[in-house]
């Protein structure tokens, strides 16, 4: 509950600031401003209501218009800050030559030699020039330059986030590895995000191009629903087409556990599908006469549910002489992976950072944003995910599926 109260003080704080330089600094006092002041307002609820329908299926309508405020709003903060020194700079000038103009309204000490008639002769008062007025302009200034480039650049996230996934090809050394496993192929998706910004031919799209890479083996890494099956069931069913020599598999992210009925009936339901959930276990991959482990441990936001990763009971006791791939959702699962001796870790959770500069957040929390990278000596490869959460909008961070061989 606290953490709820520190969101939407941040969201309010947020609020305030775009107000204060949208709406006050671009707008005299009246309706104008009055109105401006009850949109701002409307739209903050909007976000309120947006993440609401992510739990509450009756407001998921919301979602759409909520969420694409936030990326809006998240991007007028950017560039609004961006343009606070150049502003207070352009403000100084303003304030510094308004005052030899304001000067020059006062009444002359020493008469001029009378020639036609003037201001002073009609009782007419020389123009003073206003500053509130070069203030407005610069406030209007400032609001257009940040609006622009805020809407550029959630209609270019947009057109990434909805548009095709990039395949992403990789190859990793491990060394040790049984020759005849060379070559061994992993199509690697995470991050798919079923919800209510989503349709089925999001999932009709992700598999058609999985079944494209003509995989050795599919791992779908957590985070593959926001929903309940009775809501995404529909959305999820084209998995029973992905297609793969060894099969497909499956471990829990974050996002399972915020689910109303929790993972387990996802589990069953993609069971139903042909996508075998590792839950905390491992099985064999028996390739050209040699054998892989491939192991999966539960996220770690199950233990809350009793449900959390169980590294003892998916590497325990196994042939050390086999190399071994772990499916775990989050990169920072390594730091427990590398005491079971694991060679290859594969993740998501992090989205690439999704939306620049959030990729500056992430290693505060995760020791690995995107790509290929060593954790405590394990080899981690993080997928930036097939889709995206939240707003409909990726910036600095395309969606992808990797297409991952052994080498």
């Amino acid at each position: 509950m606290g953490f709820l109260f520190v969101v939407v003080g941040v969201v309010v704080s947020i609020h305030l600031y775009l107000w204060h330089r949208l709406v006050r600094s671009t707008t005299r006092p009246g309706r104008v401003r009055t109105g401006l002041t009850v949109a701002m307002a409307v739209l903050f609820l909007l976000v309120l209501a947006a993440f609401g329908g992510a739990r509450l299926e009756a407001l998921s309508w919301l979602s759409w218009p909520g969420y694409m405020w936030v990326a809006v709003m998240f991007y007028l903060l950017v560039f609004l800050l961006l343009l606070e020194v150049p502003r207070a700079v352009a403000g100084l000038l303003i304030r510094r030559r308004a005052r030899p103009e304001a000067r020059v309204a006062e009444p002359a000490l020493v008469a001029a030699p009378a020639a036609r008639p003037g201001p002073s002769d009609t009782g007419e008062r020389p123009p003073v020039a206003d500053p509130m007025s070069r203030r407005l302009f610069l406030g209007r200034a400032t609001a257009a330059v940040a609006g622009a480039s805020a809407l550029g650049t959630v209609g270019y996230g947009v057109t990434v986030a909805l548009g095709d996934p990039v395949i992403e090809p990789v190859r990793v050394t491990l060394p040790g590895l049984d020759s005849r496993l060379r070559g061994l192929r992993f199509a690697v998706v995470s991050d798919i995000h079923l919800g209510p910004l989503t349709g089925r031919a999001h999932t009709e799209r992700i598999v058609r191009m999985i079944n494209g890479l003509e995989a050795d083996v599919v791992a779908i890494v957590g985070d593959l629903v926001d929903g309940s099956v009775e809501s995404l069931g529909a959305l999820a069913r084209p998995l029973r087409g992905l297609e793969s020599r060894y099969g497909s598999f499956f471990v829990t992210g974050n996002h399972e556990y915020y689910t109303a009925n929790g993972p387990g009936e996802w589990v069953e339901e993609l069971g139903g599908l042909g996508v075998r959930s590792l839950r905390n276990e491992r099985v064999e991959i028996r390739h050209q006469g040699a054998v892989l482990d491939l192991a999966g441990v539960n996220d770690v936001n199950g233990v809350a549910m009793d449900d959390g990763p169980d590294f003892a009971a998916a590497l325990g006791g196994r042939d050390e002489s086999r190399a071994t791939v772990l499916l775990a959702h989050q990169p920072v699962q390594a730091e427990q992976a590398a005491r079971y001796g694991v060679d290859l870790q594969l993740s998501g959770h992090t989205h690439g950072g999704q939306m620049v500069p959030f990729n500056f957040v992430i290693p505060m929390q995760q020791p690995l944003v995107s790509g290929l990278g060593t954790v405590d000596g394990v080899q981690v490869y993080v997928t930036r995910g097939a889709g995206f959460w939240g707003p409909p909008v990726r910036v600095g961070a395309p969606p992808e599926i990797t297409m991952l061989e052994l080498r």
